[in-house]
Formats: structure tokens, sequence, C-alpha cells
């Protein structure tokens, strides 16, 4: 029997999830969390074999919770961009799919994790392959790291140890390379993309 930890902040998706893979005879639901921090205490508390976890999970992201749990991951997401495969890959996860793969492939996938294999995507793994690279410089990319918090200039600044008008001048640059109108949305896309 494969122990299974189910994290989704989705109800309707981890409802779906949990009975969806509870119906396959050698899967068990051992925990099911809307959260990275309850994901990681679960597998604290109940050690499952491979942990499905949503990539867009509060507080932070489903990347944060693999860090944290010492089992395989299998990152299920609908940002399915390439710099977020990346990441996830440099993270750990053992298994990156999209949510519109099927149940009874994810099934599958979550038992060839289980023996020890990896499991991409082979549409984002071949997206990968072309895509661009990003735009950004290394300072843009750190003011948009810190932009996700949704805080103000002031707080961005004294978080990157910068000046704020020095802030907005790295935000007003990666906002106009990549062509959107607010920090915000910039520092979205820019998460989105796996560059940050």
């Amino acid at each position: 029997m494969i122990r299974v930890l189910v994290a989704d902040d989705e109800a309707l998706i981890r409802g779906a999830l949990v009975a969806l893979l509870g119906l396959e005879p050698d899967l068990e639901i051992v925990a099911v969390e809307e959260t990275t921090t309850g994901a990681v205490a679960a597998a604290r508390r109940t050690g499952p074999d491979v942990a499905v976890l949503d990539l867009e999970m509060p507080p932070g992201d489903g990347l944060v919770a693999a860090a944290g749990i010492d089992a395989p991951v299998v990152l299920v997401t609908r940002h399915a961009r390439p710099g977020v495969l990346r990441r996830a890959l440099a993270a750990g996860v053992r298994a990156f799919v999209p949510k519109t793969t099927p149940a009874e492939r994810l099934a599958e996938i979550i038992r060839e994790v289980h023996r020890g294999r990896r499991y991409v995507d082979p549409e984002i793994a071949a997206s990968a392959l072309t895509e661009d690279d990003c735009p950004l410089t290394a300072r843009e990319l750190e003011v948009l790291r810190a932009a996700r918090s949704g805080e103000s200039v002031a707080w961005i600044a004294e978080r990157v140890h910068l000046a704020p008008g020095t802030v907005r001048n790295y935000l007003s640059s990666a906002m106009s390379k990549i062509g959107v109108t607010s920090r915000h949305a910039a520092a979205r896309f820019a998460w989105e993309q796996g560059w940050i």
C-alpha cells in the first residue's frame, strides 16, 4: 500500500483528488491539507510514501512545502511553465504534472515516483528545452521576488537593502521589459514563468 498525502488549497480540486485516488486499490490517503504549513506538519505526523502538492498553495507555494517534506513529491499545477519546472526540479520534486492530467495517469505517476522514478509532463519538458532566457537582471528578479509579498515599496527596499527610489527604478525596468503596468503583475508574471 502506498501512503499518500494530498495538499491543495482549492476544496473542489482537493476533494476530487482524494476521491479519485482513493479508488485505487494500492493507494491510501493518509493526510489531506490545504496549506503548505499544514502539509509539512501532516507529513511529519503521518510519514507518507508520496506527497501530492499543488504549486499555488499559501503561504508561499508548493515548493516551500516540498522542501519541508521528507518524502518524494508530485507537484500538480495549472501553471505548467518551463521556468517553474526548472525551479521544481532544483527543489528536488520527483514529478511535475499539469492539473489537466487524468486521475488514472496521476495514480500511475504516484506509483512510478514511489518506485524511485521521476516524471515530467512531456509537453512541459519540450517547452523547457526551447524557452527563451529570462530578460530580467538578477537585481530586477530580487526586487520582484520581494514584491510578491504585496508590501509597500519601502518594505521591499528594506528587505533587499536598497533605497526606495532604486527599487522603483528596478520595478519600472522589469515592468517595461515584460510589458505589464504594475509591480504586482510583474511579480506574478515572473513567478508564473519560473524566474523567481
